[in-house]
């Protein structure tokens, strides 16, 4: 029976991570060996229905976003602020990408400040990945929600890409508030969290894949001396000498600030790969969401 079990599975693995020309007939959009355009994206609050939680929206404000989704034309999207698969293909075609969110139940619906009768809808982590490209999924990370309902967990997928070796990629969304330093209650919450996805780091480190975590880190961690960059970009294992796509970049996004906080974080393999970033920022007067996309290029 176990014997049984092990071929069914080694089948299924088979079919996954298939040679790119086994799949031909679902790559469309993919170009073999063309850079792969890996992107995170906070979509804030981002309801089945505009008129529910705490960012109304309009079929028009949809409509924005599914314009900028259309142009950031990624091959991966991490995205957080989602409530619902139904709600991430408002926004990001269902029928050019494969639709991945994260398995935890919404948590409390807090009131909307400054918005009378109004609730929280589930704010949850996911990946939007271009059909043609091969997905794995594991287990979600649920050891970062620290047994709170309202946190966010990761989700975590290996692709593969024609022309591409395997990429394994983590979803995250930290716990907002600690954007630098270590004081006050969000930072303790924050630094619970860190030795979780450093664990996660570690582990991958080992492993024989590249690896990157994306997604909103609600931390500067480009800043010098940053506790918690230090304490994921430790270099052990050796992999596990990690770098920010962004380099010394500066968003353009909102002029109030001048660090990002949405990173793509890349294993030493993975950084060796990387051929370009940028940040894909509203234009005057369109403003769909209070995070831009930013997107890297791995060859």
């Amino acid at each position: 029976m176990l014997a049984r079990l092990a071929a069914v599975v080694v089948a299924l693995l088979g079919l996954v991570f298939a040679p790119c020309g086994a799949l031909a007939g679902a790559q469309a959009g993919v170009s073999a060996g063309a850079p792969l355009r890996v992107a995170t994206w906070n979509l804030e609050h981002l309801s089945e229905d505009g008129a529910q939680g705490c960012k109304p929206r309009t079929d028009a404000d949809y409509a924005l976003l599914r314009a900028y989704a259309e142009r950031l034309d990624a091959d991966v999207v991490a995205f957080e602020e989602v409530e619902s698969i139904k709600a991430a293909a408002r926004v990001i075609d269902p029928d050019r990408y494969q639709l991945f969110i994260e398995a935890r139940p919404p948590g409390d619906r807090f009131p909307c400040r400054g918005l009378e009768g109004r609730t929280l809808t589930r704010q949850a982590v996911g990946f939007a990945i271009r059909k043609g490209i091969a997905v794995v999924r594991a287990p979600d990370l649920t050891d970062l929600q620290l047994g709170d309902p309202n946190l966010r967990g990761g989700v975590d997928v290996t692709i593969r890409a024609p022309g591409h070796a395997p990429l394994r990629l983590l979803a995250v969304h930290l716990k907002s508030g600690c954007f630098s330093g270590d004081k006050g209650d969000a930072c303790q919450t924050l630094m619970r969290q860190v030795p979780i996805l450093e664990a996660w780091i570690d582990a991958r480190a080992a492993e024989g894949l590249r690896f990157a975590v994306l997604g909103d880190f609600n931390r500067r961690l480009a800043r010098p001396g940053d506790l918690v960059w230090r304490e994921i970009d430790d270099a052990e294992p050796a992999n596990a000498d990690l770098a920010l796509a962004e380099g010394t970049a500066t968003p353009r996004c909102d002029p109030r600030y001048g660090e990002f906080i949405d990173h793509i974080v890349l294993d030493a393999r993975a950084t060796r790969d990387l051929v370009g970033f940028e940040e894909q920022a509203f234009a005057a007067g369109e403003r769909g969401s209070d995070h831009c996309p930013v997107a890297a290029r791995l060859k």
